[in-house]
């Protein structure tokens, strides 16, 4: 459904509710909601027998967001292969896929599809997919994700990132990425230079260098523990100050040097990331790796939050589902009471709320995008503790399903 269309029976949440100063509960009404050319253009008191699309009371929420992917190289539509015990290393993963890229890509624009179609049964219509740039890929991983995402514009966006997967120097990918970079993508990304290239100052200095040039973000790769996953952070943070264009465009993925900080130390980190609007995107890993994401919001650092791996040789317990990831970190630092909870639901939404702290209406408003999904709950903290079920998606006015 594309055009001008009205919603009928939209439960939406208009403020919370106190007793002795903590919010109880989350108030909700129905309204009528109007949609036209992509655009909220009208929002109403609800008339139930107006001739318009059945919400059914269902709860309206901005379209999930996923800002972290790989939608390239999942093995998402291949048999079901586990991760092997053999492939203990980043180099022993370059090997492996420097042996079956040429078979993935054969089939991955139809996988890549078939990628979005599950993110968005999960309500995901958005997600910042990392590509492989590397000799044995060329510029044909771009290229076929290009492909499926061209197939699938009108109900799914994103942002891209050129992804030297196989080390900038490890393999002679640098002039294949001075190249790239000059293409229509987002960021430049990278992946522990100092494990991989053996230098943390060669490696990141050719990426910051890319990106300032060519007017693009940064997102890297960071897994490596101590002195070397601190210095690259470090140096991003020096680089991102010394070249303003770049705040609030670059980004660490993973960081998980940030996970052995001690309170201290991770406070003073934070202050400085947030001093160079340097962000940080998670995958919300445990285990042994907790990462500080309460410390980093709090001092103003921007988190974002994506699924990573799905089905692939990396990892296969990515859910697909936004919400399970929000619940994730709700169950992980202690986050239960409603108003808390609330909060939660910004990670799914790349930071759009309903409600803003104090509980006034700050979504949706007419000039909107028109891209919400519809779930089965009361109220967002519902959604996210519960995991509740997606019943409809739209994308900019264009509906999923």
């Amino acid at each position: 459904m594309e055009g001008k269309y009205l919603l009928k029976n939209v439960l939406l949440e208009v403020g919370f509710e106190y007793a002795n100063d903590d919010v109880v509960k989350t108030k909700t009404d129905l309204f009528c909601v109007e949609i036209e050319h992509g655009k909220i253009t009208n929002i109403m008191p609800n008339q139930p027998t107006a001739d318009a699309v059945d919400a059914q009371g269902n709860l309206m929420l901005p379209a999930f967001k996923d800002m972290h992917a790989h939608l390239d190289k999942m093995l998402f539509g291949l048999p079901w292969q586990a991760v092997s015990a053999t492939r203990k290393s980043v180099k022993d993963m370059i090997a492996y896929e420097q042996k079956m890229i040429p078979t993935w890509l054969q089939t991955s624009v139809e996988r890549t599809e078939m990628m979005i179609d599950f993110l968005q049964s999960y309500g995901t219509d958005f997600a910042r997919s990392h590509f492989n740039v590397d000799p044995t890929s060329g510029f044909e991983s771009l290229k076929n994700l290009e492909l499926a995402l061209s197939n699938k514009q009108q109900t799914f966006g994103s942002e891209l990132v050129a992804f030297p997967q196989h080390g900038i120097f490890y393999t002679d990918t640098l002039p294949l990425l001075k190249e790239v970079a000059q293409m229509d993508i987002d960021f430049i990304g990278g992946v522990d230079p100092y494990t991989l290239d053996g230098s943390v100052e060669k490696g990141m200095d050719v990426i910051t260098q890319l990106a300032v040039d060519n007017d693009k973000g940064i997102d890297i790769h960071l897994h490596e523990m101590g002195d070397s996953g601190m210095q690259t952070i470090d140096f991003l943070i020096a680089r991102t100050l010394e070249n303003p264009q770049l705040k609030g465009r670059s980004f660490v993925s993973h960081a998980f040097a940030l996970s052995r900080l001690d309170e201290r130390e991770i406070t003073l980190v934070a202050e400085r990331l947030a001093e160079a609007e340097v962000g940080i995107v998670s995958s919300v890993p445990f285990g042994d790796i907790i990462m500080p994401i309460p410390t980093l919001r709090k001092h103003g650092v921007q988190v974002l939050i994506g699924n990573d791996n799905i089905q692939d040789h990396w990892n296969t317990f990515g859910s697909g589902s936004m919400l399970q990831k929000a619940k994730l970190i709700a169950e992980l630092y202690g986050y239960s009471t409603e108003w808390q909870l609330s909060r939660v639901l910004a990670f799914a939404t790349y930071n759009v709320l309903p409600l803003d702290d104090n509980g006034d209406q700050q979504w949706p408003k007419v000039g909107d995008d028109a891209s919400v999904v519809f779930v089965a709950a009361t109220c967002s903290a519902e959604a996210v503790s519960r995991i509740s079920s997606v019943k409809s998606l739209i994308h900019k006015g264009t509906v999923v399903f």
